[in-house]
């Protein structure tokens, strides 16, 4: 918001300051424009629009048309929100396949320790449930995890 203000005010002022030299600043990585060197950081002094050409169009479309600006303003936001909402539905779906592993991890433990149990156990009606056991374990895993 405060870079879309010094676009519109610099817009404003752009006409009566025409004949200045307006100096570039970089300050900790950020860009700002005066009428006075840096105190500090990196400044350079940018050259005056050539004659002839209005100032509108040496500014392209950051210059004076306050409607334009407020468009590039809400693209931009739109697509700040856009990336935002994809990086949530990405986590999203990270966390929804990490609970899936997990799940499916279970299973197979399961089912491996039903197939302990089947062997540890001698014919008769203890063996017959761990063979239940494991043909339900067996199918359990089939259905959650196909793969």
């Amino acid at each position: 918001m405060t870079r879309l203000f010094l676009i519109f005010a610099l817009s404003l002022f752009a006409c009566a300051a025409q004949a200045q030299t307006v100096y570039k600043c970089v300050e900790a990585g950020k860009t700002s424009y005066a009428d006075r060197p840096c105190a500090q950081g990196a400044s350079r002094p940018l050259p005056p629009p050539p004659a002839g050409i209005p100032l509108g169009d040496t500014m392209g479309p950051q210059g004076g048309d306050a409607r334009t600006l407020l468009e590039l303003e809400k693209a931009r936001i739109a697509r700040e929100k856009a990336q935002e909402k994809e990086g949530r539905v990405q986590i999203r779906q990270a966390k929804a396949m990490q609970a899936q592993r997990k799940k499916c991890d279970k299973l197979r433990l399961r089912h491996k320790w039903a197939e302990e149990d089947l062997a540890r156990t001698v014919r008769g009606p203890k063996h017959e449930a761990a063979r239940l056991k494991l043909r339900r374990q067996a199918e359990a895993l089939a259905v959650e995890c196909p793969a």
